[in-house]
């Protein structure tokens, strides 16, 4: 019986990869400034800085309560500043433990509170300002006020704003790209 016999041939092991011996790496396909970026803890940190800046002169001066605008800042900016300062621990986590932060839920969670955030300062900051050009241009009474610490929490409530746009828009365009 002549019958073929399969050849047998050894095979060799493939070399190690790197993904072998230092185990397995993180995709990190995020943009800087998305949620778990060194981009992103700039941020937040950028937008806890200005806030905490702009609550601190606010409640230096001893009338900032004579204006329901003023007050409406210190509570806004005060509520940034909590929420800027927990998603930067959240953010100083997600890189300590190497973690992408690209889960649907907290995507979500974090598009609207930056979306309910950027909103509240933005608000607080414009109506901030527009009680700032009354007192100072219109009425003229900036030798009985604190125009000057006045315009520099407004400017710094804006700052912030500005720092916590770019956080809003990647969420969010995160947040559109999973639909």
């Amino acid at each position: 019986m002549n019958v073929s016999r399969p050849a047998v041939h050894p095979v060799e092991a493939p070399p190690m990869t790197e993904a072998a011996v230092h185990g397995p790496r993180v995709r990190m396909k995020d943009i800087q400034g998305m949620p778990g970026t060194k981009g992103g803890l700039f941020l937040r940190l950028s937008q806890f800085i200005f806030s905490i800046i702009s609550v601190s002169v606010m409640a230096t001066t001893n009338d900032f309560r004579s204006a329901t605008a003023f007050c409406y800042l210190v509570l806004a900016v005060g509520l940034q500043s909590l929420w800027s300062l927990s998603l930067a621990f959240v953010d100083m986590y997600a890189l300590l433990v190497k973690r992408s932060l690209r889960n649907y839920l907290a995507i979500r969670l974090l598009t609207i509170g930056d979306g309910i955030t950027s909103t509240l300062t933005f608000a607080a900051a414009s109506a901030s300002a527009g009680i700032t050009v009354l007192i100072d241009n219109d009425l003229d009474k900036c030798s009985v006020n604190h125009c000057t610490k006045f315009e520099t929490a407004t400017a710094m409530a804006f700052i912030s704003w500005f720092a916590m746009s770019p956080s809003f828009l990647l969420n969010f365009w995160s947040l559109a790209s999973h639909c």
